[in-house]
């Protein structure tokens, strides 16, 4: 995913990520295969079994121009922010397993991340490996 990642053109400005060995080895996976900077990640523990407001605090929390910001981290919380912030442009995408193992929601959100609210952001993707990487 890191080097698709990189093909697409979508290398995020930061990395929050979650400290537990899962999320932390697809951090390191992919900021390599994109060729990033480890730099670039944030180990933010309250991401590990995260509540949708958890969530949405850590976002509001980022920097005050988040520009490409990729939130690594785990199901059913990963599943329900992106649930809760998407709007009418999540019907075109199979929802019945939306977040699998080392999908990207691509989401564009409104410049001011204090206060996200239901229904304020447009899928631009979902991109599962499985699909993206068929034999």
């Amino acid at each position: 995913m890191g080097k698709w990642v990189r093909s697409q053109g979508m290398l995020p400005d930061s990395i929050t990520c979650s400290p537990a060995l899962r999320a932390r080895q697809t951090a390191l996976r992919l900021t390599k295969a994109a060729e990033l900077d480890e730099r670039t990640i944030s180990w933010e523990p309250r991401v590990y079994e995260a509540s949708l407001e958890t969530l949405l605090d850590i976002l509001a929390s980022t920097s005050s121009e988040p520009g490409c910001v990729l939130l690594i981290g785990h199901n059913p919380g990963l599943e329900h922010l992106v649930r809760y912030l998407s709007d009418d442009s999540l019907d075109a995408w199979d929802a019945s397993n939306l977040m699998p193992t080392a999908c990207l929601a691509r989401l564009v959100l409104p410049a001011d991340w204090g206060g996200l609210t239901a229904a304020c952001a447009e899928v631009a993707s979902i991109s599962r490996p499985r699909e993206l990487f068929d034999d």
